[in-house]
């Protein structure tokens, strides 16, 4: 910047001596002029003309100079701690932004939630930036696109000072990470706590004896024996299992809006469910079927929308999340279960259609899987997979038995599913 400063005002320095010549030329024309008035006219007209030219273009000369000199890039970095703390002040809205009161954190959440926001999280705001060198705050926010954005921050405007500081707070949101949701140890406050009773209890009993009565010592120690074998039962039971899991994915895909409000069938994503042992991931390519064209979603905005074309033109798949997952001990296949016995989704995988946010339906144990196989009827007649079950064909047409259960035709059988 400097040099290109330097630069014009030597430009600017080869015209001044134009103009030098001119006034001392004046200045030697003057005594000339006392001899006639119709001569000084004259010359007086030419030298206002000259004068105007030279001024012309020296105006030029300085309008080249600026035009020429090139902007100063905007970098990033370098940011004080005020910048810090103004940036996440603004973003919480602690203090006005120059166009008026606005409070980013009141859409974009600042820490974990375990209920579904569509807004874009201040991590995914500060991650999306990080990402692109060329994302510029003020040019989003001042120029929005998408009707989502613009109704959000309409009349919003933010300044190059403001901007600097609200990436202040973008690399300290990155550097402490999203966060962690932690439900509160309500079990382990129990399990401890009931231990730690035990624990005084025996001390008073054998050494101390402070408290007199003994069937204090001996009532506490029943119940905690009693409630800590009930939580060694109840985890190793549940040692494996994960109902309820619902993580959160890298993009906030709604099966309620996919499958329940546009009737989107599960096959449509779900291609090789029929013939193999998954169900499988929709490939990128099937989800720009459709947002090749839908660019922009209701709830979400652009924001979620262009991660697939983001993972599009960088090549990189989406890294989805999976939910449901067996041990590895145990085999499992969609093709026999939805293929050969005519399952419907709904029935291991919930109403899906009615969940935003996805997540394990059932526990999946031995004993539900069991249960299945012995309560339900195989879609065994007229179906060419169970054709060389050649007896139970027969007692069917004999009038021995009306249905066949899963648990008749190897659904009890250990090698089935563990071999």
């Amino acid at each position: 910047m400097h040099n290109t400063f330097k630069e014009g005002i030597i430009r600017l320095g080869k015209v001044f001596p134009m103009v030098l010549v001119l006034l001392i030329s004046i200045i030697c024309w003057l005594p000339k002029a006392v001899q006639g008035q119709d001569t000084l006219a004259g010359e007086a007209e030419g030298v206002v003309e000259t004068v105007d030219s030279l001024v012309e273009e020296t105006a030029e000369a300085a309008a080249e100079i600026t035009e020429n000199q090139p902007a100063e890039a905007y970098a990033r970095g370098g940011y004080s701690k005020q910048d810090l703390r103004r940036g996440e002040r603004l973003f919480k809205g602690l203090v006005p932004f120059g166009s008026g009161a606005h409070s980013c954190a009141s859409c974009h959440y600042t820490s974990r939630t375990d209920t579904l926001n569509w807004n874009p999280s201040a991590f995914d705001l500060a991650l999306a930036w990080h990402k692109d060198p060329e994302y510029r705050i003020q040019q989003k926010m001042n120029n929005p696109t998408g009707m989502r954005m613009m109704t959000d921050h309409l009349d919003m405007t933010v300044t190059l000072e403001e901007e600097r500081q609200l990436e202040a707070y973008y690399e300290a949101i990155l550097e402490e990470g999203p966060g962690e949701l932690r439900a509160y140890p309500v079990n382990s406050i129990i399990f401890w706590g009931l231990g730690v009773l035990m624990l005084l209890a025996v001390v008073d009993l054998l050494i101390t004896k402070k408290v007199r009565f003994k069937a204090i010592h001996v009532l506490i120690l029943i119940v905690g024996l009693v409630v800590h074998m009930q939580y060694a039962v109840a985890e190793s039971r549940n040692l494996g299992r994960t109902q309820g899991y619902a993580p959160d994915q890298p993009i906030k895909f709604s099966h309620l809006v996919h499958a329940g409000e546009n009737a989107i069938d599960c096959n449509y994503c779900h291609t090789v469910n029929q013939f193999s042992p998954s169900s499988g991931i929709p490939s990128n390519n099937t989800c720009l079927n459709c947002h090749g064209v839908i660019r922009e979603g209701t709830r979400s905005g652009r924001f979620e929308i262009n991660k697939i074309h983001q993972a599009e033109e960088s090549g990189k798949p989406i890294e989805w999340l999976r939910i449901h997952d067996l041990p590895d001990h145990t085999f499992y296949s969609h093709a026999q279960h939805v293929n050969a016995g005519g399952l419907e989704c709904l029935e291991c995988h919930g109403t899906v259609e009615e969940m935003h946010v996805l997540y394990q339906h059932a526990d999946l144990s031995m004993g539900w899987c069991l249960t299945c196989h012995r309560d339900n009827d195989a879609d065994f007649v007229g179906n060419p997979y169970f054709g060389i079950y050649k007896q139970l064909h027969q007692d069917i047409k004999d009038g021995k038995i009306d249905a066949v259960k899963a648990a008749q035709i190897g659904g009890e059988d250990c090698m089935k599913c563990h071999y």
